[in-house]
């Protein structure tokens, strides 16, 4: 799928990712939920599907939190309070604790529910906004929220359809 360039292309690349994503959510047996056997996103590390789901979740309520600060006109700490871009393992690694203690169903209707947040949000914002003007370095707020939200879903529909065939 070609990047995004527009608001039209971004919700369609969320949407149709997400959907794809779903899909093999929803072929793991729920006894394999918190199997830790796949690889992580940290080298040398092991996660589970619950995991992927909670970095997915992670990252889009992080979106949804960088575009809410900048409406208020708000300085962001990118990408979080406490991390910077080159400690990406570590706030993977805070994403999972985060929502450790959250079934897999849990996990499932909130990464739905943010999704949806994140479809209205990006909706309500023109496409001047999104990819008129950089937001972070050279980046405009779409191909931020891409990088953040289609391109994690694609990510992880290979490590999961992967990870289902061993």
């Amino acid at each position: 799928m070609a990047i995004p360039a527009s608001k039209d292309a971004l919700l369609s690349a969320i949407s149709i990712n997400f959907d794809k994503l779903m899909n093999d959510l929803l072929r793991i047996p729920e006894s394999r939920v918190y199997e830790y056997s796949m690889e992580g996103h940290q080298a040398g590390t092991r996660i589970c599907p619950a995991n992927l789901v909670s970095y997915l979740l992670g990252w889009n309520e992080l979106v949804l939190k960088w575009l809410r600060q900048d409406d208020k006109g708000e300085p962001i700490d990118f990408p979080e309070t406490g991390f910077q871009w080159n400690q990406l393992g570590l706030l993977a690694q805070k994403f999972y604790a985060d929502y450790q203690s959250l079934r897999w169903d849990e996990l499932m209707k909130r990464l739905t529910e943010v999704k949806t947040e994140l479809i209205k949000t990006i909706s309500n914002r023109s496409n001047e906004e999104l990819y008129g003007v950089s937001w972070v370095g050279k980046w405009t707020k779409g191909r931020m929220i891409q990088l953040n939200t289609s391109s994690p879903y694609s990510n992880a529909r290979g490590r999961i359809r992967k990870w289902l065939r061993t």
